[in-house]
């Protein structure tokens, strides 16, 4: 088969270009493109294009990666790579090329066997130019020896305390960033998991890095794992969007492959020796004395089941975990949450198809470890229930549905649609299979469909793969109260043993690298090797969405291109709510679609959402209107969507939920509070830049005080003093009988027919058809007022300036003050001087400098508030003082007119950031609801594109530094850090406890 390519010249299997050989090329009905696979000739190249009338153009190329031990090899190499290469020899082109672009995505990845450098743009110049830069660093980095300190690890004296002796002290981002990561629960377990289930494979090594074993590689090493890694023989090329395939070949093959000869790289993975009985293993993660009860444990049953080149068992083995798994319906899941064993399914549930053997598992959190025995039995006579009895049809048609809804939509989140295409392609590519059948799945499907009917096939696939598997591991995480202790005293004596062995020569050593690295993190350097666009290349356009009606203001319809898809968002004005419901809102959202109506209980409940719809929820944002007052506006959003041939299941669910909800079932209450507070809790160290920023936020508006009260840590402390006697086993149903009154209150007073205001997306053929569903959905609520006036939750104005404790071996340190908003003339230039911070100083003084994986600074047009954070930091009285000085560098010369255009490509990026038809209407609604105008974001845009350097600096002597009575700051770190904390702050903090 041929497909002519948008340079018009027909390609097809065994044609040469360029060096390649097209080896497939076929067609991909589901997303309208076309799929070619080439290897290249000279080096064993390979290359995956997806030929897409799509403008947002995809690149990436991997490497399989294949680390020996935990020294973080890959994850450093990752980060050191991107420290400068022969072509462009500055410090940090990666983050240059940020502010010198209009990307939609940058970023690089470490999994366990594998390295990807991955960008997305629009713009064919700043893709190539992207393209330049990321080939360079990949294939020819300088891999010098201080970006290797700097990025991975090093020794370093620090100034002791009040004329202590200086300590000796382990530094290092990523080195920092994994510290941080093993904090998590989740972390944890996955990366020891992967260790138990294939401990003769590589995937028994922390691919990034453990904390006691990164000081172990050397920079020699280093330099010898890129040499037989980042190789084209071993490298993976991937393109997708409407630029020209042979384009990308040519440059491809002139920038690097030309250069290079074939290796045997020896990165094959083989697939792990099957055992003949389970194992078990206990591992444990660090723990507060709070979090270290008996019932904060993980108890996981993981199978390895099948090879990923096997496609058809893969594609069965994920409609078996949507089967078991996949809803409140699901057999399996039902059974655990109704056991009352644990809060919620463990971290390690599902189906798992990344690494070299794919894996399935299942089980509890937030249980105790003394109950492995029983949670091991459940799960077995659970499965053996459900392969002797039989599987419902629905819920395999139903499985197959979900899959059909994924196949069909094309959404560029959490990334571009490209690199969700590549990611899950990836494992099959690289591991030598056939990754296109991963894309054209009818043929697997129709084969699985026939066994189906025959009779028993997914029945045997339990008992065959799970049931009489002996290769699974039955894994316990349980917590431990005194490890973090022991972690912490463990590294501070191998630094004394250490540093106690240093000769003279080798702590003068220690001291010139610091201050060689200094003076490298500090030089002024000339980036102007670096590709770039100019202000002419950003359209000077702003791309809007405007309704085919608007139903008076009550229903808005868009009319796009949705592959057969129908989405549904339907806003409620939180109205006068007393004030002990405000703090419930948000679990009203989570529980509502899950409870259970009056006519179905909430298994009948999930069974009809999984087999008619792509899913229901509702969810609670708190926002400021665009009007004179800026005033609050909290909603609940109604999110749904389906294929267009279910449109009126679809609404007639919608009408069910809305209009008969019940929350009457106490047992099934409790379980949704408990799952919801575990998923509060594992959300904090892995969400901390937001929480701290939120915290620091909260008093300034009382939308912000609304916003923390609902996403933030008060939401999660709220929660967890809501269930605490929950946690520690009640059984009352008072209690809990009481928050089901409170919830059907808050749903009595949204719920009504004036208080709806809902959009449509999709072709008009389906719409014309479900407008008239709506209006039946609308007819069906309760009489009601048009939009309640909200008795939101008051703002202080009171700066904070607080520690918050929880379980994390680094910090998130966050500063906020008010400025002005969207609208304002200085608008603009905020958002200027919020990315000049972030490149030009933060990036530098905490990031290169400090250690922390991450910093930057926000400017919150809505809100008008301007923050500062940083994310897995090893230090808080530092990055406290770096904000401090950044009223220095922004109202001073340190920045140039040059320096302005390029925060302002970022800028006009974000802005100009493509969406998915049915996304682009979402926000085009939500614009309307706000009063966000068109002509207020085109006069935005326009600010920011009449910029320079000296109007940057006029508005920045406006805000900076900020009043000392209106700064607020919120830290999120372990407790002894933040005790440590007293008389080094000039102001000390409020402590509380998450």
């Amino acid at each position: 088969m041929t497909h002519t390519d948008p340079c018009n010249a027909p390609i097809r299997p065994g044609q040469s270009l360029h060096g390649f050989t097209v080896v497939k090329a076929c067609p991909i009905a589901d997303i309208h493109a076309f799929y070619y696979e080439l290897r290249h000739d000279a080096s064993g190249a390979s290359h995956i294009h997806i030929s897409a009338q799509d403008r947002e153009n995809t690149f990436a190329v991997a490497f399989k990666t294949v680390p020996k031990d935990s020294t973080g090899v890959a994850h450093i190499l990752e980060h050191t790579a991107l420290c400068g290469s022969a072509r462009y020899p500055v410090r940090d082109p990666f983050f240059s090329m940020i502010k010198r672009s209009l990307n939609t995505f940058m970023n690089a990845f470490t999994a366990s066997d594998w390295t990807m450098y991955p960008f997305a743009s629009q713009n064919r110049k700043d893709f190539y130019n992207l393209m330049d830069v990321y080939l360079d660093a990949a294939f020819f980095p300088r891999i010098d020896e201080l970006s290797f300190k700097q990025e991975g690890h090093r020794l370093e004296f620090e100034a002791g305390k009040e004329g202590a002796e200086e300590a000796l002290a382990f530094k290092g981002v990523v080195y920092n960033e994994m510290k941080g990561a093993m904090s998590s629960p989740h972390q944890v377990l996955g990366r020891a998991l992967n260790k138990a289930l294939m401990p003769e494979t590589t995937y028994a090594n922390n691919s990034g890095g453990d904390p006691d074993a990164i000081p172990d590689l050397s920079w020699k090493e280093l330099k010898a794992f890129h040499a037989r890694h980042y190789h084209p023989s071993n490298a993976y090329f991937f393109t997708y969007g409407d630029i020209p395939l042979v384009d990308h070949l040519k440059v491809i093959s002139e920038k690097v492959l030309t250069r290079f000869e074939k290796i045997d790289p020896r990165t094959t993975v083989q697939p792990q020796t099957r055992w003949t009985s389970p194992r078990k293993v206990v591992e444990y993660y660090p723990a507060d004395e709070e979090e270290g009860r008996d019932n904060r444990a993980q108890v996981s049953l993981v199978w390895l089941v099948t090879d990923i080149l096997n496609t058809r068992e893969t594609l069965a083995f994920s409609l078996l975990s949507q089967i078991l798994l996949g809803n409140a319906a699901a057999p399996l899941r039902k059974a655990l949450i109704d056991a009352n064993l644990g809060s919620s399914l463990c971290d390690a549930t599902g189906f798992d198809s990344d690494a070299r053997d794919a894996s399935f598992g299942c089980g509890l959190k937030e249980t105790r470890a003394e109950d492995a025995d029983a949670i091991e039995a459940l799960v077995f006579k659970s499965l053996g229930r459900i392969a002797d009895e039989g599987i419902d049809t629905e819920l395999i048609d139903s499985a197959i549905h979900q899959m059909e809804i994924r196949r069909r939509e094309i959404s560029n989140t959490p990334y571009p649609y490209g690199i969700k295409i590549l990611l899950g392609l990836s494992g099959c590519w690289f591991h030598g299979g056939d990754p296109e059948k991963l894309l054209l799945l009818d043929e697997d499907l129709e084969a699985i469909k026939a066994a189906v009917k025959q009779g028993g096939y997914f029945e045997s696939l339990i008992r065959e793969r799970l049931l009489e598997n002996p290769h699974r591991v039955r894994f316990t995480l349980a917590p431990d109260s005194s490890l973090a202790a022991r972690q912490a005293e463990k590294e501070e004596s191998t630094l004394r043993a250490i540093a106690g062995n240093l000769t003279d020569d080798e702590k003068t050593k220690i001291k010139s690298d610091a201050q060689a690295l200094k003076d490298l993190q500090e030089a002024e350097e000339d980036i102007s090797c670096l590709p770039t666009l100019e202000l002419s290349d950003i359209p000077a356009t702003i791309d809007s969405v405007a309704p085919a009606d608007r139903g008076s203001n009550r229903l808005f319809t868009y009319p796009c291109a949705t592959n057969t898809l129908l989405y549904y968002t339907g806003v409620l004005e939180a109205g006068s709510l007393d004030a002990d419901l405000i703090p419930l809102v948000p679990f009203f959202c989570s529980s509502i679609m899950k409870v259970g109506t009056a006519d179905k209980n909430y298994e009948e409940l999930a069974r009809a959402i999984a087999a008619h719809t792509g899913g229901m929820g509702l969810s609670p944002a708190s926002r400021r209107r665009y009007d004179e007052n800026r005033s609050s506006l909290p909603l609940i959003a109604i999110n749904s969507k389906c294929l267009a041939r279910n449109r009126g299941a679809m609404f007639d669910l919608l009408t069910e939920t809305l209009t008969r909800y019940r929350f009457t079932d106490l047992k099934r209450l409790r379980n949704l509070l408990l799952e919801y507070r575990a998923s509060l809790e594992a959300a904090v160290v892995q969400n901390g830049h937001s929480l701290a920023i939120s915290l620091a936020n909260r008093n300034f508006t009382d939308s912000l005080a609304l916003s923390e009260l609902w996403n933030g840590v008060g939401q999660i402390r709220y929660i967890k003093a809501l269930t605490d006697d929950l946690v520690r086993g009640d059984a009352s149903e008072e209690p809990l009988a009481r928050i089901g009154d409170q919830l059907a209150r808050i749903g009595d007073t949204f719920l009504n027919r004036g208080n709806l205001r809902c959009a449509l997306a999709g072709d008009e053929a389906t719409l014309a058809l479900a407008e008239a569903d709506q209006r039946a959905l609308t007819q069906a609520l309760p009489n009601g007022s048009s939009p309640l006036t909200f008795a939101s939750v008051p703002a202080s104005c009171a700066p904070v300036h607080e520690g918050w404790a929880t379980n994390s071996a680094v910090s998130f340190v966050a500063s906020s003050f008010p400025v002005a908003s969207m609208g304002h003339e200085d608008a603009p230039a905020l958002s200027i001087i919020a990315r000049l911070l972030r490149s030009l100083y933060l990036h530098r003084e905490i990031r290169e400098k400090g250690g922390a994986y991450g910093a930057f600074a926000a400017y919150s047009s809505e809100e008008g508030t301007f923050s500062m954070g940083s994310y897995r930091d090893p230090h808080v009285a530092k990055t406290l003082s770096a904000y401090d000085n950044a009223a220095r560098f922004i109202t001073g010369t340190d920045y140039t007119d040059e320096d302005v255009k390029e925060a302002i490509l970022q800028a006009c990026a974000a802005i100009d950031r493509p969406e998915t038809p049915a996304a682009a209407a979402r926000k085009g609604f939500f614009r309307e609801l706000v009063g966000l105008s068109d002509d207020t974001r085109r006069d935005y845009k326009e600010g920011l594109l009449a910029l320079n350097a000296e109007k940057v600096r006029g508005a920045a002597a406006r805000y900076f530094p900020p009043k000392a009575d209106l700064k607020s700051v919120a830290v999120i770190s372990g407790a002894d850090r933040l005790k440590g904390l007293s008389g080094r702050l000039d102001k000390e903090l409020e402590i509380h406890t998450i």
